[in-house]
């Protein structure tokens, strides 16, 4: 194995793990074992733990915000726009249960993350929605009088709080398609031009 397929195995494992044991019951030598690595290989690529949780993060994001941006440029108005992104978030839940709990629950016990964590790929994914939103906005779709900010965190945290209860629920499988359009409809006839 070269070193990026390396790296990516490593961090594939550790989703796994992750997901199944949780962050803080799981060991660096579970990581090495599911990645068919040596435990001392893992630290030829992290420092520790949270730095494999973290690089998880970083990684898929990157890799999410491409996807989107792609998907985005496919759409015709500002609204369609946000219709999307609302129904590729939480498809993302669905398509991926593990990288989501990883996300939704792991991520926000590492107190190192909570407190030291300032990357921009993570405001780079919100900020898609205040572009989208100032899209709207100059082309007459969304009222002029919001502002882009907050409407990005408002509609973030909404989209981030049906993720937690998609992952928590018993049920495992939901209509994404419908819940996106559901929240999409309920943040734009907020923003919406009367």
């Amino acid at each position: 194995m070269r070193g990026v397929e390396k790296y990516r195995t490593i961090l594939n494992a550790a989703k796994q793990v992750f997901a199944r044991g949780g962050f803080y019951n799981s060991k660096v030598s579970e990581i090495a074992r599911a990645a068919h690595v040596a435990d001392g290989t893992i630290y030829l690529y992290f420092k520790n733990k949270d730095d494999i949780l973290i690089s998880l993060f970083e990684d898929e994001l990157s890799r999410i915000i491409e996807e989107v941006k792609i998907e985005l440029a496919q759409q015709s108005s500002a609204a369609a726009k946000l219709a999307r992104f609302c129904e590729i978030h939480l498809g993302l839940v669905e398509s991926d249960r593990a990288l989501a709990e990883v996300i939704q629950v792991e991520l926000r016990q590492s107190n190192k993350f909570m407190r030291e964590y300032k990357n921009k790929r993570f405001m780079g994914y919100l900020t898609l929605i205040a572009e989208l939103v100032r899209e709207g906005q100059e082309a007459g779709e969304f009222r002029p009088d919001v502002n882009p900010e907050l409407a990005m965190h408002m509609l973030f945290g909404a989209l981030d709080e049906l993720s937690t209860y998609m992952v928590m629920a018993k049920r495992r499988h939901f209509d994404v398609s419908q819940l996106a359009k559901s929240v999409a409809s309920v943040f734009m006839d907020g923003i919406a031009v009367r």
